[in-house]
């Protein structure tokens, strides 16, 4: 039987082991990586995110996450290393225990070019194998530019197992640019690589190409300059089509504008001078709503361009009716006037919301089905624009549906044809004039709405509009609909050829100069109005 001492020195020694094990467990690459955070240099930075790779460990990728978003902070003092989540909470990196009392002199991890690098090439690495296609995805792309010949292994080891094409294609690509960029790979390898960047096409894969050093084998240099040659033809076809999108969003944006203006010009025949300031106060409903429901229903937030639609209508519509009972029905037939009348009656409308809201920019919030963009081939096409085009042809078709089936829209279509008949015929041709300058300032309205997306709302708003809605309406032929959206799809797409040549101010110059050309030849524009009226 043992003796008491001999009962000490093994409880003693159990003990021991017990906080050596404690100790070890909390000591690992993991945690040894972290010191080299509280150094404050940008090099213990880079290797402290290279021993995090290599440890393994599963708390890498939430760390690095928090450091590429300025989250990461360190105590020199202390030695440690503090995350910060979204409700500025702090947890120590190490223990992964919340923080109540932080150092007195904590700091944030600093980062550099180099350092963001590293970063977004090791997440890369770490999240090739994610359950997530979309993230395996992310992860390719950023290998790909990164290059960081580190990740050569796992880019392997996830192409092989990957099933899906899409991955699998960016898995490729990312492999192609490693296997460019090493010392180590065969020529046939390369050649291959080379290959697989061509059919990528885009201004990465340009970049990785010519990037290829001069003394390279001569079958090499060959590939690559063949490649560089179809990547180049390749962007010019994806440049055009994206000037294309840009065109078409803005001949969108001008449709929207000046459909309203073509209805009361080609029915009224009414130079409208306020016409943009329909379009401000559209926006400036949108502010408004967006304000009420960020005040009271913020769950609603998502909703309010819905609920600023008809609300915009109505107040733009309701001032145009406004207007012409109050000042354009006593100017018919005096155009000189009534182009004074109501470009006083826009910079009243203009000091009016100035004195209202003041005269700064407001903020107005796109939802979130209009955040973000998404890759079309070798565009970028942002949701904000595309739900506006699609905005926009749905205003256009719901207009010409009420012009052709309902009665406010025969009685329009008569008075723009022969307004004389029209009255003969019992049309009240007073009440119609209202009712179509209301109509065009509601349509004005609510592309109000959806420029307050993309633009500035400002009591200045609609004067970036109105000169080009005049335009499009002139170009397309007075009054006619169809016209107007050609006018506005070609004004648009021309307008962006030939920015990138002449210059935006040059650009509309030149735009304005063939305008006038082209009237000259045809005055009534390329869809001129029938009827006896017209041709009389």
């Amino acid at each position: 039987m043992r003796s008491f001492h001999d009962r000490v020195v093994a409880f003693a020694f159990a003990v021991g082991l017990l906080i050596a094990g404690a100790v070890g467990a909390h000591a690992g690459p993991y945690e040894d990586a972290l010191a080299g955070f509280t150094a404050d240099s940008f090099g213990d930075t880079a290797d402290a995110i290279e021993a995090l790779a290599a440890s393994g460990d599963a708390r890498t990728a939430p760390l690095l996450e928090a450091l590429k978003d300025q989250r990461l902070l360190f105590s020199a003092e202390a030695k440690k290393v503090f995350i910060k989540d979204k409700a500025d909470k702090l947890t120590d990196a190490g223990t992964g225990e919340a923080v109540a009392s932080p150092p007195s002199d904590i700091d944030n991890v600093r980062l550099n070019n180099r350092v963001r690098g590293m970063i977004d090439a090791t997440l890369g690495s770490l999240t090739l194998m994610a359950k997530e296609p979309q993230r395996r995805y992310e992860a390719a792309q950023a290998v790909f530019k990164s290059r960081d010949a580190g990740a050569f292994a796992a880019v392997e080891k996830a192409l092989a197992a990957e099933t899906d094409p899409h991955v699998k294609k960016a898995l490729s690509e990312a492999r192609a640019a490693l296997v460019l960029t090493s010392d180590d790979a065969s020529a046939e390898d390369k050649l291959a690589a080379v290959a697989v960047v061509r059919d990528r096409g885009d201004q990465d894969a340009l970049a990785l190409v010519e990037s290829l050093p001069a003394d390279a084998p001569p079958a090499l240099r060959e590939a690559a300059a063949s490649a560089r040659s179809k990547i180049q033809g390749n962007l010019a076809v994806w440049s055009a089509v994206q000037n294309a999108w840009y065109g078409i969003s803005l001949g969108s944006v001008l449709l929207l504008a000046a459909i309203g203006l073509a209805i009361t010009f080609g029915v009224m025949g009414v130079i409208n001078m306020a016409h943009g300031e329909m379009v401000m106060l559209g926006a400036y409903t949108t502010f408004v709503v967006q304000e009420f429901i960020r005040t009271n229903y913020p769950g609603l937030f998502d909703y309010s361009l819905v609920i600023a639609v008809p609300l915009a209508f109505l107040v733009a519509g309701a001032v145009g009716v406004a207007v012409e009972r109050g000042i354009i029905r006593f100017l018919y037939g005096r155009p000189l006037e009534t182009l004074l009348a109501t470009w006083g009656l826009s910079l009243i409308l203009q000091q009016a919301v100035r004195t209202a809201f003041g005269p700064t920019n407001k903020d107005v919030g796109n939802p979130s089905w209009m955040s973000g963009a998404f890759d079309f081939g070798g565009i970028t096409v942002t949701y904000n624009r595309l739900w506006i085009i699609c905005f926009t042809l749905s205003v256009f078709v719901a207009l010409l549906a009420m012009l052709r089936f309902t009665r406010l829209g025969l009685e329009m279509r008569a008075v723009t044809q022969n307004r004389s008949m029209a009255a003969a015929m019992g049309i009240r041709t007073a009440r119609i004039d209202a009712l179509t300058f209301g109509l065009g300032s509601g349509i004005a309205g609510i592309a109000g709405v959806a420029l307050s997306q993309i633009d500035n709302v400002s009591p200045n708003l609609g004067q970036g509009y109105i000169i080009d809605s005049f335009m499009v309406v002139v170009f397309g032929g007075v009054g006619n609909l169809w016209g107007t959206l050609v006018g506005a799809l070609t004004l648009g797409i021309a307008n962006k050829f030939l920015e990138p040549y002449a210059g935006a101010v040059l650009g509309k110059i030149a735009i304005l100069v063939f305008i006038i050309l082209f009237i000259q030849k045809r005055p009534r524009g390329m869809f001129a109005l029938k009827g006896r009226a017209v041709e009389a």
